[in-house]
């Protein structure tokens, strides 16, 4: 990778310049809104959810919340990675693209089911999948080599889709060890520059350039139909304009406790107070977003949005996994310190990796991140099948656990309610990526039953007989 001392700084300005030149290698992927995951959000739960939880008792949150959905499922390799892979291509030497680039990969999926096919170790676990993919499309891009570290065990899939973007594939044997071993090797064979997943500046700027696209959609999107937004005050006559109301209230105690961790800055942080309103918006030009959610593994996107986002007055959360203590960024912020190591089988298998020393200095700066939030697996898996059956989007996973926070974390919900008052918070969430097969799928669901779909019906008296359908 590039010099460190070479790097452009970690700034709004940096992830504009490479924007700019990833711009052709890279879908900008839609924004989706969806009116019913409105709805559900802007419901207070029933206070036997908050059972067990440091809110019981209290009186559910009753936040006002309109999402904005920035799908990079829909992105190149189906997911976020081809954005910072495309970056650091782009700065490399002409020295060093001819030698080409190296990565190692876990080569696994999504389990079906709840397995151990390999004892989890104090190491941190490598890609999934989804960098390595992206590193070999953009490598074949820039006609430039691309070796690939996989263990003998990897998917037959993954291995298939790997070549298929022109990289030459080593196998290795299944542990970390071996993997970065093969990988020293390919080093000193080929002089390939090893392109980390995450933990490099250049990796971060590439990723933040979704928030750049994000922001620009949204004013867009709220352009054209102002309804889109919480801002947007309906009128006797049909019309309707963009409000400027919000509240800058900062969060009570309970918003600090529990299965969440918050920073509190004062409100002039970030931007001006609610009652300067800029003759832009007294023009009905939308102001910008009131808050981001984003999936938290190894941080690298997390970091990019919000060093992106930092100078803008919105704000950047992070939401992780809970399950066998794959949430290390939340509890990092808690302790104080970064969490060096993490042993999780979470499903949102992507998420499974801890902060870098790099990623943690951005992820724990208060000024760029205002708080990081976890979810349960039921929590996930009941995100993804409200985006599956109301949205009609496959996502994986690792992507949905933005959503599951604005839906079922309390302590995020608060935050909504108490600094967005009435008028509420138009909230950008991430789906980072749409990589999941249909075993997996069948797996996570199949042992619900089929509902609806189900063929024949159930007759008087219990038989399951045929409808006599008329189309």
């Amino acid at each position: 990778m590039a010099d460190l001392s070479q790097c452009l700084p970690l700034e709004r300005s940096s992830v504009e310049a490479a924007h700019n030149l990833i711009k052709p290698y890279i879908h900008e992927t839609p924004v989706l809104t969806c009116q019913t995951l409105n709805d559900l959000a802007s419901t207070p739960q029933l206070p036997a959810a908050l059972i067990g939880t440091p809110f019981e008792g209290h009186r559910p949150a009753t936040p006002k919340i309109n999402f904005f959905f920035k799908c990079e499922n829909y992105q190149r390799i189906g997911a976020f990675k081809i954005r910072g892979a495309s970056y650091a291509l782009e700065r490399l030497s002409k020295e060093e693209l001819r030698n080409g680039v190296v990565t190692h990969s876990s080569g696994t999926m999504v389990p079906p089911i709840p397995i151990l096919p390999i004892a989890p170790t104090n190491r941190p676990l490598p890609p999934t999948g989804n960098h390595a993919q992206a590193l070999a499309l953009a490598a074949r891009t820039r006609h430039v080599r691309a070796y690939i570290v996989m263990p003998t065990i990897s998917t037959p899939s993954k291995i298939a889709a790997t070549q298929g973007y022109g990289a030459d594939v080593i196998f290795s044997g299944s542990t970390s060890e071996e993997r970065e071993s093969v990988v020293e090797d390919v080093i000193k064979r080929t002089g390939a520059t090893l392109v980390p997943p995450y933990d490099h500046p250049d990796i971060i700027l590439g990723q933040g350039t979704m928030a750049l696209e994000l922001e620009a959609q949204v004013r867009e999107l709220v352009r054209q139909d102002p309804a889109l937004s919480v801002r947007y005050k309906g009128t006797a006559n049909g019309g309707g304009s963009l409000g400027t109301r919000e509240t800058e209230n900062s969060t009570n105690e309970d918003a600090r406790n529990g299965n969440s961790t918050h920073h509190e800055k004062p409100p002039t942080t970030k931007g001006p107070p609610s009652a300067c309103i800029s003759p832009a918006q007294r023009a009905g030009h939308y102001p910008h977003l009131h808050a981001v959610l984003a999936p938290l593994g190894g941080g690298g996107m997390l970091s990019g949005i919000a060093t992106a986002l930092a100078p803008t007055p919105t704000l950047v959360f992070g939401a992780e996994p809970s399950f066998q203590g794959a949430d290390d960024g939340r509890r990092g912020l808690l302790q104080g310190a970064r969490i060096p190591s993490v042993k999780t089988l979470t499903i949102a298998d992507g998420l499974r990796t801890p902060l870098s020393p790099l990623t943690w200095s951005v992820v724990s700066d208060q000024s760029k991140v205002e708080g990081v939030y976890a979810v349960t697996e039921e929590q996930i898996k009941s995100a993804m099948r409200l985006v599956f059956e109301r949205m009609k989007v496959v996502v994986e996973p690792s992507a949905v656990v933005g959503l599951a926070v604005a839906l079922w974390d309390e302590g995020f919900r608060r935050v909504v309610e108490e600094r967005g008052g009435e008028g509420g918070w138009d909230v950008g969430v991430v789906f980072s990526g749409g990589n999941v097969g249909v075993e997996a799928l069948g797996g996570l669901f199949g042992g619900e039953g089929m509902g609806e779909r189900e063929v024949g019906k159930v007759g008087r008296d219990g038989e399951r007989v045929a409808e006599n359908v008329v189309g």
